[in-house]
């Protein structure tokens, strides 16, 4: 045998050995709302390690430009998961030639497709959540996770003229359609649909809501506070009034102080300086009184008349 024969035996031997692996299946790409994940099967390997998936790309640029490169994908290179998200690597409307590989080890396995090329127009767009608040006599239309590169369509008509709806294109980065103007009292109703070039969504559900107009902020407290005072004058006047004092007594009677609070509500008020000082008088006056006799002063009388009293 020469050495060229033995040379090609031992390199089939070894390309053998390093594609035991079978090749992953089920390879699938998801993509919603402009994100893109490659999906596949796990692996059923004997391998002792975890089995590693790599994944690369290939568009209209590597194609023409690069004369058929793949290009690895940065974020799904030897990972343990069975998905890779590609939002960011398929920057462009062509289409993209899609692969997977497992390692596990030194053991490789050969290179799964996606079934057909992808491109970005082919995602499926949902209808976007939408958040509608009034400010004054406008409307403020929000919304949230608004895809990459999409537009938002909204169609506005007042209730029961929907004929003359008026219909508003709100680019991705804007988030927020202000409509001002509005008329006072009546209620305006929204509908919203994502638009990706010519693609559309679903539409949202109907949502309509009342202009309340500027002045809106203070009537509502205002007649609230008004409506409080006058049930409040008028529960006055049916107890006052109309409430014999025996009944009122026996609906509002007064309840003893519990014993655990007669320490706290117990409250001592300190005598003034006046006060110490009338009392004084008062002592020398009964003094006086009582050293002369009692039925030939007419102030000892009255004294003791102010006493009983």
């Amino acid at each position: 045998m020469t050495a060229r024969a033995a040379l090609i035996l031992l390199l089939l031997h070894v390309s053998t050995h390093l594609c035991l692996l079978p090749s992953p299946s089920g390879v699938s790409m998801e993509s919603i709302d402009m994100r893109h994940i490659l999906r596949w099967r796990p692996l059923q390997s004997t391998c002792s390690t975890a089995v590693l998936y790599s994944v690369q790309f290939q568009g209209e640029f590597e194609l023409r430009i690069l004369n058929g490169r793949w290009v690895d994908a940065p974020e799904c290179q030897k990972i343990p998961h069975t998905r890779c998200d590609l939002t960011f690597d398929l920057g462009s409307d062509s289409d993209y030639n899609i692969r997977v590989r497992g390692q596990c080890g030194w053991q490789v396995s050969t290179w799964t497709s996606l079934s057909a090329p992808f491109n970005r127009r082919d995602t499926v767009l949902t209808a976007p959540q939408v958040t509608m608040t009034t400010v004054s006599n406008a409307l403020q239309v929000s919304f949230n996770q608004l895809p990459l590169t999409a537009a938002i369509r909204v169609t506005m008509w007042k209730r029961g003229d929907e004929n003359k709806a008026q219909v508003y294109k709100v680019p991705a980065e804007k988030m927020l359609l202000h409509i001002g103007d509005l008329q006072e009292g009546a209620e305006y109703c929204v509908r919203a649909q994502t638009v990706l070039h010519a693609k559309l969504s679903s539409s949202t559900q109907e949502q309509c809501v009342s202009i309340i107009g500027p002045d809106a902020a203070w009537k509502m407290p205002t007649t609230v506070s008004l409506a409080v005072i006058v049930a409040a004058g008028l529960l006055f006047a049916v107890l006052v009034v109309h409430c014999h004092a025996d009944a009122c007594y026996q609906f509002f009677h007064e309840e003893p102080l519990p014993p655990v609070l007669e320490h706290f509500w117990t409250i001592q008020v300190p005598p003034r300086p006046e006060d110490e000082l009338e009392r004084c008088d008062l002592i020398d006056m009964v003094l006086n009184l009582k050293s002369e006799p009692a039925g030939e002063s007419e102030e000892h009388t009255a004294f003791t008349a102010y006493l009983k009293q």
